[in-house]
């Protein structure tokens, strides 16, 4: 979904600690494929939160290798072409260990038995907390078994064919990402067999007590591709449109980048709000599931993971790609076939975000691995997806998607970086991207152009405008798009931005009036503060925000630090309300007598008319005449304000907002004022 993470990016969230205790000497053992096999069998019972598994591993070309296990188990068994394996030397609180030196023989076979306890199912955790949660967990409602929970004997860094023999107690059923061999049910238990063919880079584990519903399609080249949802009862009724909507977006990204690569596709629901994408399979809440707009919308997103991110893999070491071009085709591209305005406003609000970052909160996309927090998701997702649509802008869409499909063909099931990426675009198109792709992926910020001065003078032909552009450095090499305004329309152009400061000279049939830059928001770039209206994101993803609690004691004033802590993802830095606000960003909780009194303390505008007598609560984003940020939280009692705990941290893109409980009855962005300038005459 839009704002989810795959369980396999997850793992590689904790790669680097793997790393730091195991290191890899070969090369050849990260990027070979197909020399290791895991047969892999694993009986959980859910109810003890309890699990015994035995793994089978297969080496066919004898290399230097780390083996790894989660420390909560416990290994009862280890064996070596039938001989005791010893464990590392080395040791770590995370991980039992391993080494496995180069052998001169071609091939051997590891076998290792473990068991160990799971821990219990935590159905109060929100997504954010569930990503940040490598923890296998197990019980009647659902089990989850993340592969970045390291609950089977794997090898570090190798890509593998795995099969996974899975036993459940009767009225449990489960899976693992891959072709279903087949599967069994009598009260003795549920059995199944899954294998996965291609290249992996590890396995996640799913149970609970599902209703399973099975459908069919036939793909682009005639395979027969399975599809099922596993879905908790109570939302079972869902599961025909689910199967209709995904046999859509499998028709839609075949024709549009190429065969789906696996046989089959499973919608499965989690007892958490879990968003997680796998290959053949996504893993959603079952609240999530039930929201209207979730088939049109987040549904289509996980299923081009297949492609991106699950079909091709990316090279973490150099960045991941994968988010930011499954966002652009994906949330994106629907967006934009609702309507161009719909799509502008998406642009608009990456730039929004993006202008909410503090600046020791971004990163260059050559840095990004995986979501961790709402400040990695607008670099990760947004700013990599803006720079596929530059891209597309200056390709032209033939041409972006004949590349887009050369992608696919020439890189599935292989590591991919963003240079691999570059080199086929360059193929395709014949064109240079090296200054493209260099600026966007190596450098953090974004560029930040202003027009300095317009003017004309009239010619024998009709009219000539002298137009000069600025730019903060390190220098861009851009095509800024500008619109002229006469009288008798608009006229827009490209003009080549590659130094500080350019003056350009243009030809036209009408007398300018006015200068508009980058109106259509095509351009990934930063927002100058007349463009930048604030949003409730600039004080919660600001490491900086201070926060004001009106309530002085008792329950209410632990709602409002509580809701504090969920918008801002970390415990709030509080100060006393009657200080005098220092030069940051301050986020103010209270109930609605207590802000209008404050407001007025401390010469700040009263509450808006926008959000005035409406609803139970409300929440705003003003500018101090410093230009620092301020958000107001308000609302009429206890109730009110608990009932905002959980939704409002979803609606960081909102200048305002109101509640009606727990239900937004009103939203909206404070309007955007465009760069302007009157043409001088």
């Amino acid at each position: 979904m839009n704002n989810s993470m795959t369980g396999w990016h997850l793992f590689r969230c904790l790669f680097a600690m793997v790393i730091a205790f195991c290191v890899v000497t070969s090369a050849a053992a990260i990027n070979r494929a197909g020399d290791i096999d895991y047969d892999i069998n694993v009986r959980i019972d859910p109810a003890a939160h309890s699990m015994e598994g035995r793994s089978v591993i297969t080496v066919k070309n004898a290399t230097e290798l780390r083996l790894i296990l989660g420390r909560r188990f416990e290994v009862t068994q280890a064996l070596i072409e039938g001989k005791p394996l010893e464990p590392s030397s080395d040791t770590s609180p995370h991980y039992h260990s391993w080494h496995i030196p180069f052998s001169l023989s071609t091939s051997y076979r590891i076998e290792i038995h473990w068991r160990g306890e799971l821990s219990p199912l935590d159905t109060a955790l929100d997504h954010q907390q569930t990503l940040g949660r490598p923890v296998a967990v197990s019980s009647d409602e659902g089990t989850y078994l993340p592969n970045s929970s390291s609950w089977y004997p794997s090898i570090v860094g190798a890509l593998v064919h795995y099969r996974v023999n899975l036993e459940l107690p009767s009225g449990q059923r489960g899976l693992v990402a891959g072709r279903l061999i087949k599967e069994t049910e009598s009260t003795q238990g549920y059995q199944a067999s899954f294998e996965f063919p291609f290249p992996a880079e590890g396995i996640d584990l799913m149970a609970g007590p599902y209703r399973i519903e099975t459908d069919t399609m036939q793909g682009a080249n005639g395979k027969q591709i399975q599809l099922r949802t596993y879905f908790h009862p109570e939302i079972s009724q869902l599961a025909p449109g689910y199967l209709d909507s995904v046999k859509g977006y499998v028709e839609l990204y075949e024709s549009w980048i190429g065969d789906y690569p696996f046989t089959e596709f499973s919608v499965v629901s989690s007892p958490t709000p879990t968003g997680f994408g796998m290959p053949t399979l996504t893993y959603l809440g079952v609240d999530v599931l039930r929201l209207p707009f979730i088939r049109a919308t987040s549904l289509g997103h996980e299923v081009l993971h297949n492609w991106w991110g699950n079909g091709v893999y990316p090279d973490y070491r150099k960045g991941n790609w994968s988010e930011g071009l499954t966002t652009f085709m994906a949330d994106y591209a629907y967006t934009e076939r609702e309507s161009s305005a719909a799509a502008r406003e998406m642009r608009l609000g990456w730039l929004r975000d993006f202008a909410a970052l503090a600046p020791d909160q971004d990163a260059p996309l050559s840095s990004f691995t995986s979501r961790t927090h709402a400040a990695t998701k607008i670099v990760g997702y947004n700013k990599a997806a803006m720079l596929f649509f530059m891209l597309r802008d200056q390709l032209g869409e033939e041409m972006f998607d004949r590349a887009i499909q050369a992608f696919w063909t020439m890189r599935r099931f292989k590591i991919t970086s963003w240079q691999d990426i570059q080199r086929i675009f360059e193929m395709v198109s014949t064109q240079d991207l090296n200054s493209v792709f260099n600026q966007w992926l190596d450098r953090a910020g974004a560029p930040a152009i202003r027009i300095v001065e317009a003017s004309q003078r009239q010619t024998q032909a009709g009219h000539q405008i002298a137009l000069t552009l600025e730019q903060a450095t390190p220098v861009y090499q851009l095509q800024v798009p500008i619109v002229i305004r006469s009288a008798a329309g608009e006229e827009t152009r490209h003009l080549a931005l590659q130094h500080e400061q350019q003056t350009f000279t243009l030809d036209l049939k009408h007398q300018p009036l006015e200068v508009v830059l980058d109106p259509d928001l095509r351009l990934f770039r930063q927002l100058a503060p007349g463009e930048a209206p604030p949003i409730l994101r600039e004080v919660m993803v600001n490491q900086a925000t201070a926060t004001i609690l009106l309530p002085e004691q008792g329950e209410i004033y632990h709602l409002a630090e509580t809701l504090a802590s969920k918008l801002q993802h970390r415990t709030p830095e509080i100060i006393p309300a009657a200080n005098q606000l220092p030069a940051i960003p301050i986020l103010v909780i209270g109930l609605r007598q207590q802000i209008d009194a404050w407001l007025i303390e401390h010469n700040l505008p009263a509450r808006p008319d926008i959000v005035a007598d409406k609803g139970s609560a409300q929440a705003w984003t003003l500018t101090r005449v410093d230009g620092i940020t301020l958000a107001v939280v308000s609302a009429q009692d206890a109730a009110s304000l608990a009932a905002l705990i959980r939704p409002l941290p979803h609606y960081g893109r909102q200048s305002y907002i109101v509640f009606e409980g727990a239900k937004v009855i009103d939203r909206g962005a404070w309007p955007m004022q465009v760069q302007t300038v009157t043409v001088k005459r």
